[in-house]
């Protein structure tokens, strides 16, 4: 939106002081005339920005005039990178209401108007209906870990009746659909661990260096699917409707169910024949029980649980 482009190019011209339109527009990915308009339209709302032609020109930003903008401390950084919902997941809830007040006093009055526009008339919520987001704990200890690059002594609910210790190093935290996981170090692997599995967290005093070129957005959508396919441990055969399909890929969601839809074969009904790996009997359950039309043709135990399931719907509902 252009008030947060407005707001990235004063950031970019404050920690450089100056830069040619080409460059500008390079880094906040318009174009060149899209950075000549928005210097227009601050130079308008009362910041001293002027462009000055020749090879030692370009635009820049009135020395010593800084943007209150600049008295975020580094928590407040943090809380506005993340968001409203999983910087109170993070304990960084007031935090963020006083980045956001220093960063809203901090932008021109037309910017400002335009922001509060946008307040008014959209919000974001990205908590699944019917799916609340699981209780985590000990999110906070693990957080400090990963702002702090110390080493976390976890115990991991790796199944139903294993737990096992592990040492790590926290690169990251991901929030994927209201569940958070920990991407770390342990020994030489770099792993994905859902948060809601650790039974303890234990914060450990020694330190450790990030691996060089870490990148975790990188890292995520590499590892996704592999994640992914690590836990869907049981094959399933379903048959089910072609209206159905898109109701199937919001209920076990992700690149494996979508490949397994492509690859789906046509009865002689006109149904559509999915081979597709699940977690567990147990999720899978939870999953397809709404899924409309759907026939599970194996596992029996997966089918059984179904059918049990609908018994009991029909028992109660006659």
């Amino acid at each position: 939106m252009r008030s947060s482009r407005l707001l990235a190019l004063l950031l970019a011209l404050q920690r450089t002081g100056s830069g040619t339109a080409p460059a500008l527009a390079t880094e906040l990915e318009v174009s060149v005339r899209t950075i000549y308009r928005d210097v227009a339209a601050l130079q308008e709302a009362g910041v001293p920005i002027y462009t000055a032609p020749g090879a030692g020109g370009g635009i820049r930003l009135l020395e010593p005039w800084r943007s209150p903008v600049d008295g975020l401390t580094s928590d407040e950084v943090r809380a506005l990178v993340v968001g409203g919902g999983p910087a109170a997941d993070l304990g960084l809830g007031s935090v963020l209401a006083v980045a956001r007040s220093k960063l809203r006093s901090g932008l021109p009055d037309r910017v400002r108007a335009e922001l509060d526009l946008v307040a008014e008339r959209f919000l974001l919520d990205a908590e699944a209906w019917f799916h609340p987001t699981p209780p985590t704990p000990l999110l906070d200890l693990i957080s400090q870990g990963v702002w702090t690059q110390a080493r976390l002594d976890v115990r991991y609910q790796r199944s139903r009746d294993r737990v096992v210790s592990r040492r790590l190093d926290p690169l990251g935290l991901v929030l994927k659909q209201s569940t958070w996981y920990l991407v770390a170090r342990h020994r030489h692997d770099i792993r994905t661990y859902r948060v809601s599995r650790m039974a303890s967290v234990r914060l450990r005093a020694e330190r450790f260096d990030r691996p060089v070129g870490f990148d975790l957005e990188r890292y995520w959508a590499d590892a996704s699917t592999s994640f992914d396919a690590s836990i869907r441990h049981v094959a399933t055969v379903l048959v089910l409707p072609p209206s159905s399909v898109r109701s199937l890929l919001g209920a076990v969601p992700g690149e494996l169910t979508r490949t397994a839809v492509d690859e789906a074969t046509t009865e002689p009904d006109g149904r559509m024949r999915v081979r597709l790996r699940v977690e567990s009997v147990d999720v899978a359950f939870h999953q397809l029980a709404h899924v409309a039309g759907l026939e599970v043709a194996s596992p029996p135990e997966l089918r059984d649980q179904l059918h049990r399931h609908g018994q009991e719907l029909a028992a109660r509902n006659t």
